[in-house]
């Protein structure tokens, strides 16, 4: 079991150095997390930790339940969500949380990432979605782990699937984004950041920038995720 749990602190510590590697966290906003199904839990980064001082054994064990399995330290303050989402969805295996600036932009124009380029359609075919602001009631009662509840109802309203659309932006708050590890959660929280900032400018350079049309959508995202794609070796 220990050395399990060395494997997989391993694994959560490495994903958020790359998170801070890549520019999507500031001072110590930001997290990720990385799940072990077989074992039921799961481990993600130390609350207000700074990255130059974090090490590999700091990372905190949890169950699904928020208890702390193994590790000393307090975890992050999302703890609750990313419990949440691995409770509910159970194909994700890592989970990241960031505060970077054009993602955080849209989320708190309260605004989907519309699908105006190939960049974005590579990964998705639908809009980044928004979920609304979290309701006053909500946000006093449990607030982390209502997050998770606010995350899993925008998909259910809007009937996308969590394997599909593996990022969401939260009202005013910021982005969560979801893979089958927690490198791929650091991967697409990049994509998202970058297709954050490429719709941005489409909009200051043509505020009536039209979507992506339907045919284009379909080809770059089939040529990367679907039955016959070719894109890689």
């Amino acid at each position: 079991m220990g050395s399990m749990f060395k494997e997989l602190k391993r694994e959560c510590y490495e994903a958020n150095m790359q998170l801070n590697a890549l520019g999507l966290v500031i001072y110590t906003f930001g997290n990720v997390s990385a799940v072990a199904r077989e074992a039921g839990v799961f481990a993600i980064k130390p609350s207000g930790v700074p990255y130059d001082d974090l090490k590999a054994e700091d990372m905190v064990i949890l169950d699904y339940d928020n208890t702390i399995v193994e590790g000393t330290m307090r975890p992050s303050s999302d703890t609750k969500t990313h419990a949440y989402l691995y409770k509910n969805w159970d194909d994700i295996g890592g989970i990241a949380h960031t505060h970077a600036t054009y993602s955080v932009a849209w989320a708190q124009a309260q605004r989907d990432i519309p699908i105006f380029g190939t960049t974005h359609a590579d990964h998705l075919t639908a809009d980044i979605p928004c979920a609304p602001p979290m309701k006053d009631e909500l946000i006093q009662g449990n607030y982390e782990h209502n997050t998770g509840i606010q995350i899993l109802d925008c998909f259910r309203e809007r009937n996308l699937s969590y394997s599909e659309v593996e990022m969401v932006l939260i009202g005013n708050h910021g982005p969560f984004a979801w893979g089958k590890n927690a490198a791929k959660a650091v991967y697409n929280s990049k994509v998202l950041e970058a297709i954050a900032e490429m719709a941005y400018l489409t909009l200051q350079i043509n505020p009536k920038a039209p979507r992506l049309k339907d045919a284009l959508i379909k080809k770059h995202y089939e040529r990367k995720h679907g039955k016959d794609a070719y894109y890689g070796q």
